[in-house]
């Protein structure tokens, strides 16, 4: 004879099944639907944060050989976790800025590396051309502060060991004028907030770090024409279904992503709202100048109004250039 089941107990067995098994809405089982904005654009709107991927690597660790991101268990990424806080803890003073460096947010991160496309979770080989353009792979470069902007061989600006004979030895973040396009949204150890604000016929995006900024057209406008260069590149936007798909290109070659060519580089940005608090932001990487095939990489971008941004006067009391090119003609003396 079977026992009867408690109301209570039934009930609450059917909310986990709902809750374990969302009812598919238009085809597509859990596909969270953002709201709209008064003009009926998915609405994306907010101050958001991507700090707790700082430690994350770009490029999937050799730990994960032979592995696909999604078939990391939530055991093996808690314990990679573990890890980075672990190396960031053990960090000797001096080996790297971590004085702003929140660490239990460390321990929030998402995934196990960045890239989703190669699915081998790294990045596809030089090509011949951008091998005599550049030279060969640089590991200095394989993330963090290093994977950002165009840098000098041999050393990464105020973080690298010099020489410093003049302004070109600093990166342009250093100089406090952009750290380009996607650096931009890249996580660092501080200044970690950017604000998404609407309106009809244009998307708005504001970082905290560095100050950047920038307006992305959708009115279907042309782009400027091939001569014009930017630091942050000229962007074009449209909706495919709820993700906004901004593509990028016109950037100048001295803040190009990873020393890409900048007359050849396309970058192809997708934002779409998973949930009330969260952006999955990916990026594409297309320059077949520079790679063998195009790339991707993508992470989250958590809402945070707690965190608004700040003004960020960096040119304001900015002494590092002039003291580090000081003590560099002390030190040829």
């Amino acid at each position: 004879m079977t026992a009867r089941r408690h109301p209570v107990a039934v009930l609450l067995a059917l909310l986990a099944s709902l809750w374990l098994h969302p009812v598919r809405a238009g085809g597509q089982a859990g596909r969270y639907r953002p709201p709209r904005t008064t003009w009926g654009d998915p609405d994306l709107q907010g101050t958001y944060t991507n700090k707790y991927e700082q430690s994350t690597p770009l490029e999937r660790p050799d730990e994960f050989a032979g592995r696909r991101i999604e078939d990391v268990t939530r055991a093996e990424l808690g314990a990679a976790l573990e890890r980075r806080e672990q190396l960031v803890l053990s960090r000797p003073e001096g080996v790297g800025p971590n004085q702003f460096r929140d660490f239990l947010d460390v321990t929030r991160g998402s995934r196990a590396w960045l890239i989703v496309d190669p699915p081998d979770g790294k990045m596809p080989a030089l090509t011949p051309e951008a091998l005599r353009r550049i030279g060969p792979p640089d590991a200095s470069l394989d993330s963090g502060i290093g994977g950002i902007l165009n840098q000098r061989r041999g050393g990464i600006g105020s973080f690298g060991t010099g020489p410093f004979d003049g302004l070109d030895d600093f990166t342009l973040w250093d100089r406090c004028i952009t750290r380009g396009l996607p650096g931009a949204m890249m996580p660092y150890i501080h200044g970690n907030s950017y604000q998404i604000v609407q309106a009809p016929g244009l998307v708005a995006i504001r970082y905290e770090f560095v100050h950047d900024a920038r307006i992305v057209p959708l009115d279907g406008r042309p782009r400027i024409g091939a001569h014009v260069e930017l630091e942050m590149g000229d962007a074009r936007g449209h909706w495919d279904g709820d993700a906004l798909v901004v593509e990028t290109t016109n950037f100048k070659q001295r803040s190009t992503f990873r020393n890409a060519n900048a007359a050849t580089l396309r970058l192809i940005e997708r934002f779409r709202r998973t949930a009330p608090d969260r952006i999955e932001w990916s990026v594409t990487v297309d320059d077949r100048s520079t790679w063998t095939k195009p790339w991707t990489f993508s992470m989250p971008l958590t809402r945070n109004d707690g965190e608004r941004i700040l003004e960020f006067a960096c040119h304001e009391g900015n002494y590092a250039v002039p003291h580090i090119l000081s003590a560099g003609r002390a030190s040829d003396k």
